[in-house]
């Protein structure tokens, strides 16, 4: 048995190991036990993935209505993002509703005129073209201006970026501009047509309320494009953080703002409405006096004199409403993150909402025009064509 092994068992037990045991303790790891679990959590890196996009989302998911987790915008920035406002849910859901349903309305309202004025080929006219315009800038105030302010007011985090900050900015300056604008052509025209009744037929042409309208569009971009451009800047004496949207205006641009937002047009429409209110009064002694006048030429006085009340109406309500933002003009720091602001802005914006409304409490023409929408009678042949005043 013993002569069959190949290995005698002495010169087995003499083999010596490939690896000897005390060498083989000693080979280290190539990975020690404290960084092996890093690798071996390679789904963290999955998780931390995830984590940067549900906090830059957090905002918006959070914002007005949780009452937990870090209170600020970008919770993984903790060193320039801003804080987050979280007010109550109570408040925070009436705002969203209260602004979100104005907003609505607006944007119907204003639709509304748009089409009645643009289909119905009796109502175009030169005033009506002014009214087009304004129907215009209200209807995009309504469509993006009052969404995005009141989202920024109520989380207090702009989460769009700095382009689109200004880009919020400068569209909301450009269309007050466009709104006082049409408002100084409204005024313009009733002037023309009241005061100087003989020279309105010749010299206010739809080719120039064109020209006039466009002009007011584009000079509004060109100015207040170069007012946000030149004034969006670090607030002075203060660090700017992250979720932040403000536009500084200091300096000369708070005179010349002023000047020509404000003080130049709304006292020429001031003037201008005093005139006419005064013709008015006049020319309704004289009508009231003459015995022998004519009745067509009478009827058509009264017609413009009526179209001038109604639309004295829609100027004194724009100024009620434009007034109390006068205010800000002159700070510096001009923020839709603060309060009084933010009131004063969406009173402003509420006159985008009141126009057409007084436009169907004074102008039968719109009330009509609504009804004939409403049940989609416009989309009968001809019915560009229809009679819609009386």
């Amino acid at each position: 048995m013993l002569k069959k092994n190949k290995v005698p068992v002495d010169s087995y037990e003499k083999v010596p190991n490939k690896v000897p045991v005390d060498s083989y303790e000693e080979v280290p790891n190539k990975e020690p036990m404290d960084s092996y679990e890093e690798p071996a959590s390679a789904t963290s890196l999955h998780l931390l993935h995830l984590d940067t996009l549900s906090s830059a989302m957090s905002p918006l998911l959070r914002s007005p209505l949780a009452g937990s987790g870090p209170d600020l915008c970008y919770p993984l920035l903790l060193n320039t993002s801003c804080r987050l406002v979280l007010r109550p849910r109570f408040t925070a859901s009436l705002l969203y509703i209260l602004t979100f349903s104005l907003a609505l309305l607006t944007v119907l309202l204003n639709l509304l005129l748009i089409v009645s004025i643009a289909h119905f080929r009796q109502l175009h006219t030169p005033t009506n073209l002014v009214l087009l315009s304004l129907a215009g800038s209200d209807l995009l105030i309504g469509l993006v201006v009052m969404p995005l302010a009141v989202q920024y007011y109520i989380s207090s985090c702009w989460l769009l970026g700095p382009w689109l900050c200004s880009a919020f900015y400068l569209l909301s300056y450009a269309l007050t501009s466009v709104s006082v604008a049409s408002i100084l052509l409204i005024s313009l025209d009733r002037y023309l047509a009241v005061c100087q009744p003989l020279r309105y037929a010749s010299e206010v042409t739809m080719g120039r309320v064109q020209l006039a309208v466009g002009l007011c569009w584009s000079c509004a971009v060109v100015y207040n494009g170069s007012l946000v451009v030149v004034n969006t800047r670090e607030p002075p004496g203060r660090t700017s953080c992250r979720g932040e949207c403000v536009v500084v205006v200091d300096g000369p641009s708070v005179v010349v703002d002023l000047l020509v937002t404000f003080l130049a047009p709304i006292s020429t429409v001031v003037a201008l409405y005093l005139q006419v209110f005064g013709a008015a009064l006049s020319q309704t002694r004289k009508m009231r006096s003459s015995v022998g006048a004519a009745a067509g030429g009478t009827a058509a006085r009264r017609s413009e004199l009526k179209a001038a009340l109604r639309l004295g109406v829609v100027v004194v309500v724009f100024l009620l409403c434009y007034f109390p933002s006068i205010g800000f003009m002159g700070q510096e720091d001009v923020s839709v993150n603060s309060a009084a602001w933010f009131w004063s802005a969406w009173l402003l914006y509420f006159n985008s909402c009141l126009n057409p409304l007084m436009y169907a409490l004074l102008y039968p023409w719109f009330r009509r025009t609504i009804r004939l929408i409403v049940t989609l009678q416009i989309l009968k042949p001809n019915s560009s064509r229809d009679t819609v005043l009386h």
